[in-house]
This record gives structure tokens, C-alpha cells and sequence, in this order.
């Protein structure tokens, strides 16, 4: 067996393996809707291989049937990708998340996966109704020249969803998701993927070159690459599926009443009178301190009781000192970050982040609301 058949083979078992674990994910009644996103991304890829495999087998290109249907159904669909990887991205990471009408935009450029077989259709109807068509030899190099470029703007989609994938994942509360290193492993595979994408594109693209290219090693050092992309996202987001018996949780037991009695009040106090939260430097070891309670005491009322961590507490009341102090914007001319730091937080990051923990939309978003929300106010 040579290499070439040696990875003729492995591209179908890639397209195989594909429609194995595309079909598993997209049946899952667990985390349907991202099992689904994946499902359908990973079938995509699956459908290039299958594209690759068939056009590479002398049995399928040597019969004019086969070959003519082969070049009438779209199997590189590659535009899809990138929405495909943000949405599941967004919707692993937030189990209320929804494809919106607004966003079905993001698949119209499929119509650039559609190039040649349009051009085959329009080739052909014009030939059946007997009007004046170019010679096949250079409707076929139109074809082939199509396919070359077509590339540049798939590559170039994949790579703007990666980045606004990975700009999400910048923003999101890490503690609060168990999928988050998964996330970030998936954008960094197909990161992966698209840098070996690039170096084979560079020359491929070049009219010069690009038979040289294909004469040389074919599309194999992009398929392969590819293959193993498949079994990697298959293999890890089907383990991400949840089991059907439910893990059994720790019991933990709620603090004593007196306990919370006595220590609730004088947190508050810190917080409501004190304003201890404007103290950009403020821990557990200083409001300990501050109220004279143990930091286990502490811990334990903000835990069990309030159901909060430290921070979330401390930067529950930055927020409220955020949005009460929005007017002074306008008045003073105020930046949001510098009115962050008033409110006690010490870094853009922390701010963004607690701040859409807590309303559910960033700063801006909420600024822009209340602000449209004033002159009605006013006007009433």
C-alpha cells in the first residue's frame, strides 16, 4: 500500500468517524442544542472529506454520472463553520443562550460554498435551451479557478469567528462553568487547524504555484489535520454529555440561626454604612478586621446563607455605587472606568465581568438604557 492510498483510506474513515459522532451528539437529549451546533460542525467536516475521498477514487471520476452528480451537490460546505463554532461556544457556555432571527444572518455566505454547482446549473440549462455558452475546457477553468479562490474568504470567515469565540470567553465568569477549559481547548484546536490552513493557502492561491502544490502533496496536509480535528472535537464533546444517573451532592449543613443573626447585621453595616467596598484593596482578612467576626464565620454566612462568594458580595455593592453614579457621566464628564474605580473596583476585567454577573448586560448596555430612560422621565 502506498502513502497516498494510506491516506485516501484514512480521509474516509475521518468522514466515517464524522457521521458516527455527528449523528450520537445531534440525537443526545442531554445539552441538546450545543450537542446539535456540534453535531452539525462536525458533519461539515465530515462532508469535505467525503468530497476529497470521492474526487481522489478513479471509480466515482471515471463514471460521467457520478462525477456530474458529485459536481451538483455541495459536500465543501465551509461557511457555516465559523457562526457554527461561535454558537456553540455561546451556548455551552450559557444554557439560555438562542440562535436569534437577527443571527441566521451569520449563514448566508453559504452561498459561496454554492459557487460551482451554480455555475455547473447555469452551464447546463444554457446549453439545454440553446443559448451561446464558452467552451467546457474554459468554463471548467473558470470552475477550477473559482474553487482556488473561494478559499481565501472560508479561511478568512473561520478565523474572525475564532476570534470573536475567543473575545466571549475573555468576558465570561469562569467559576461558574464547568465547560470553560473545554472551551478553551476547542478554540485553540481549530486555532490550530486554521495556522495549518494558511501555510498550505499561501502558495495554493498563488496562480503559479498552485498546480505545483497540488501536484506535490494534494490536499493531504490540510485533511489530515482535519481527520484528527474530527475525532478530537467527536470523541471530547460527546464526553462532555452529561450521565443519566444524577451525581449525589454534598449535604451541606446552613449555618446556626444566632450565628447568622449576629454576623449578617454587622456585614451589612460594613457595606451599607461604612462603605468598606470602596477600598479597592478590601479582603476577607480586612473586613475580618473591620466587624471583629473569624474569616471562617464570615465565609461560612456568605456561602451557606447568602449563597455568595466574598467577591460576589463586596462586588454586589460596587455595582449599585456604579449605577447610582451614572448621572455623574454627564455632569462631570466622568469616564466609565474612572467611575469603576470610585466605586471601588481596581481593574477594567473585574469590573466587566461583575458587572454583567449582576445585571446580565455590560456597562455600555446599561448606560445606554438608562440613559434613554431620563429624558422620558423627565418629560413625564
Amino acid at each position: 500500500m502506498t502513502f497516498a492510498e494510506f491516506f485516501h483510506i484514512l480521509i474516509l474513515l475521518g468522514f466515517l468517524q464524522g457521521l458516527i459522532m455527528s449523528t450520537l451528539l445531534f440525537f443526545s437529549k442531554k445539552r441538546s442544542r450545543p450537542n446539535r451546533l456540534l453535531g452539525t460542525l462536525i458533519l461539515l467536516i465530515a462532508l469535505a472529506c467525503l468530497n476529497l475521498y470521492l474526487f481522489e477514487s478513479a471509480w466515482f471520476t471515471n463514471d460521467p454520472v457520478l462525477n456530474l452528480v458529485g459536481n451538483l451537490i455541495p459536500l465543501v460546505i465551509i461557511m457555516p463553520v465559523g457562526p457554527l463554532l461561535y454558537f456553540y461556544v455561546r451556548s455551552t457556555m450559557d444554557a439560555s443562550f438562542r440562535i436569534s432571527r437577527k443571527q441566521w444572518i451569520h449563514f448566508l455566505p453559504v452561498i459561496i460554498d454554492c459557487g460551482t454547482q451554480l455555475s455547473v446549473i447555469i452551464y447546463l440549462t444554457g446549453a439545454v435551451l440553446g443559448f451561446s455558452v464558452p467552451a467546457p475546457a474554459s468554463w471548467g477553468r473558470f470552475i477550477d479557478d473559482y474553487n482556488v479562490y473561494a478559499d481565501i474568504p472560508r479561511w478568512a470567515s473561520v478565523t474572525t469567528y475564532l476570534w470573536l469565540s475567543a473575545r466571549y470567553l475573555a468576558g465570561v465568569n469562569t467559576e461558574k462553568s464547568p465547560h470553560y477549559q473545554w472551551m478553551r481547548q476547542f478554540v485553540r484546536l481549530f486555532l490550530g487547524f486554521q495556522i495549518i490552513w494558511f501555510i498550505y493557502l499561501v502558495p495554493y492561491v498563488i496562480p503559479s504555484l498552485t498546480d505545483r502544490v497540488l501536484n506535490t502533496v494534494d490536499w493531504y496536509p490540510v485533511y489530515i489535520p482535519l481527520v484528527a480535528l474530527i475525532y478530537c472535537l467527536g470523541i471530547k464533546g460527546y464526553m462532555m454529555i452529561p450521565e443519566e444517573t444524577p451525581v449525589a451532592k454534598k449535604v451541606v449543613m446552613p449555618p446556626p440561626v444566632k450565628l447568622v443573626e449576629e454576623a449578617e447585621p454587622l456585614l451589612k453595616k460594613a457595606m451599607e454604612q461604612d462603605r468598606l467596598y470602596l477600598d479597592p484593596e478590601l479582603n476577607l482578612a480586612l473586613l475580618s478586621r473591620h466587624t471583629g467576626l473569624p474569616q471562617k464565620t464570615i465565609s461560612l454566612v456568605l456561602n451557606q446563607h447568602l449563597q455568595k462568594s466574598f467577591n460576589e458580595f463586596v462586588n454586589g455593592y460596587r455595582v449599585e455605587a456604579f449605577k447610582q453614579n451614572i448621572g455623574q457621566l454627564q455632569q462631570d464628564n466622568m469616564t466609565i472606568l474612572a467611575m469603576a474605580f470610585d466605586a471601588g473596583f481596581n481593574s477594567q476585567a473585574t469590573f466587566q465581568r461583575a458587572f454583567r454577573n449582576h445585571t446580565g448586560m455590560s456597562p455600555r448596555e446599561y448606560m445606554t438604557l438608562h440613559l434613554e430612560k431620563q429624558p422620558k422621565a423627565e418629560n413625564e
